[in-house]
């Protein structure tokens, strides 16, 4: 096998450049791991490539940084979808520059943040469908067992769904936007990209309309749930969360339903993972432990592993970003509300909470940040079952949906018998949604949630809960100490206005690299 092989790839939906280029890559390194004609040749060789495409979804390439294991900054599942998903929302503050323009709203078509969102995004599916292609010649030739097969393909799969999910709440609007969903989403892609014949098809191809994507994610994800192999039994040693798995793909599709309001199938999917998993009984163990592929702990069910050679670097990383470098805190308009209970564990210092001497609170949540191996934790549990407690409570089901609501928040009380809600306490299904949705706030904070659910409850026929558009928020730089001393007098001062869900920024604009290859997609509203 030569050294260095190449391969043609697409040039603005992959690698993000205007022109049609050429990716060299060290063919023995498992962290790239590109295509060629020898590359799905042994078992070993499919394993490796498998390898480089959990890589993708770990590190990327942003600002198109070639072939070092740390050249990229987590786009777009190993920290970015956190990082980006918080600085959205009005839950946290950004402190310098790093992230101002995600979170004043002022990004363009040429903005690093959104077209790196694109472009690894994109890489990834790339990948995924590069492999879906070899292990399916390499099941034809006989180099591995179809069963290996269709786990590999499975996995690729689940990676494809998940990413094209994502890559819809920044660029396109909510399911519900229009009737049936027939407004623009973003172009499924389903074939791998490495022929100058492939470029131009898939180059000139539409988007699909939210509708279709939403359907061909759905089938993938049962397709996922069918071929991986990892899912069939509720033993905890069988799990792995830095691989796709059966449960993984159940778990993404209750997010999937809860996005397009289809609570029946919420819980149809929710109950599916009745035994596998469980709340632990300490709220923080699921961020302890976690650079094993291995879980620690019951509730974790995927996550984007990282190690000390192999990781988003000190400009990406959740433990530099969000704790040592100071670059984003808590915002105290989350912090001072007062449906989190001041003697809630979750504020607990030095555990969930890291405050320097400055008296700014930050999340502690990821702690690493010599080595930088945090795993970013994707979905677990929890949401799972928020997930259901939201669907049986928009069904009018408020005692199911007050004993999933509690037996999240309870493990995080001072005094369970005092503070936990009661069928007295929410007597409408708004107020259940309401609490449910502050809950979600509280549990997922620092874990990349929050603008999913900004973007999903827009329009949200829940007049109280609906979002509509992005949430007014405090000024970027410091808070002062003062801001998160509980009990004394302060007023939060939001000088970034709201911006209603018309404005052209509810959304991204596609990359301008994008639009200057394929012009055809069409740019997002009056960008």
């Amino acid at each position: 096998m030569k050294n260095i092989i190449k391969i043609i790839l697409l040039s603005a939906v992959v690698l993000g450049m205007s022109s049609c280029t050429e990716e060299k890559i060290v063919d023995l390194k498992p962290i790239n791991n590109i295509l060629s004609p020898d590359a799905f040749t042994t078992p070993t060789l499919i394993a490796t490539y498998m390898n480089g495409v959990y890589n993708a979804a770990a590190i990327g390439q942003y600002n198109a940084v070639p072939t070092s294991p740390n050249g990229g900054r987590g786009y777009i599942w190993g920290a970015a979808f956190v990082e980006q998903g918080e600085t959205r929302g009005e839950d946290v503050v950004n402190m310098q520059t790093f992230f101002e323009l995600t979170y004043r709203s002022t990004y363009d078509p040429t903005t690093a943040n959104n077209v790196y969102y694109w472009v690894d995004g994109y890489r990834l599916i790339n990948r995924c469908n590069l492999m879906i292609e070899g292990t399916n010649e390499a099941v034809a030739k006989g180099v591995i067992t179809k069963a290996i097969g269709d786990n590999y393909i499975g996995q690729c799969k689940f990676l494809r769904a998940i990413t094209h999910l994502e890559l819809l709440t920044y660029f396109a609007r909510p399911y519900h936007f229009t009737a049936g969903a027939t407004h623009p989403g973003v172009p499924y892609r389903e074939v791998g990209v490495n022929t100058f014949e492939e470029i131009n098809s898939e180059s000139a191809k539409p988007r699909n309309t939210v509708a279709e994507c939403y359907d061909k994610i759905l089938a993938d994800l049962n397709d996922a749930e069918t071929l991986i192999t990892t899912g069939n039994s509720t033993t905890f040693s069988s799990r792995v969360i830095g691989r796709a798995s059966k449960w993984a793909a159940i778990a993404f599709k209750t997010r999937l339903y809860l996005q397009k309001r289809d609570w029946p199938n919420v819980l149809v999917e929710g109950a599916k993972l009745n035994g596998a998993f469980a709340l632990t009984v300490d709220p923080y163990a699921p961020f302890q432990g976690t650079t094993s592929t291995a879980p620690s702990n019951s509730e974790s069910i995927f996550s984007i592993q990282h190690s000390a050679i192999s990781n988003p670097t000190v400009n990406g990383a959740l433990a530099p970003i969000l704790k040592d470098r100071a670059l984003v805190c808590i915002s105290p308009i989350l912090w001072r509300d007062p449906q989190w209970l001041a003697d809630d564990k979750r504020r607990e210092d030095g555990k969930f909470i890291y405050t320097p001497s400055t008296g700014v609170k930050y999340t502690n949540k990821y702690t690493d940040v010599t080595n930088r191996s945090d795993a970013a934790p994707v979905i677990r549990y929890a949401e799972v079952v928020l997930n259901m407690a939201e669907a049986q409570a928009r069904l009018s089901n408020l005692p199911t949906a007050l004993q999933l609501l509690n037996s999240v928040r309870n493990r995080s009380l001072a005094n369970v018998a005092t503070q936990a809600y009661t069928d007295a306490s929410f007597t409408t299904d708004a107020a259940m949604v309401a609490a449910i949705l502050k809950e979600r706030r509280i549990e997922f904070l620092q874990e990349g949630r929050r603008w999913t659910d900004i973007h999903r409850l827009d329009g949200d026929p829940i007049t109280s809960v609906a979002t509509n558009g992005i949430p007014a928020k405090m000024a970027n730089g410091a808070p002062t100490a003062a801001a998160f001393v509980l009990g004394n007098t302060y007023v939060i001062a939001t000088p970034i206005a709201a911006i209603p869900s018309s404005d052209r920024r509810f959304l991204w604009p596609l990359p301008q690299l994008e639009m200057n290859t394929n012009p055809g997609l069409g740019q997002n509203p009056d960008w």
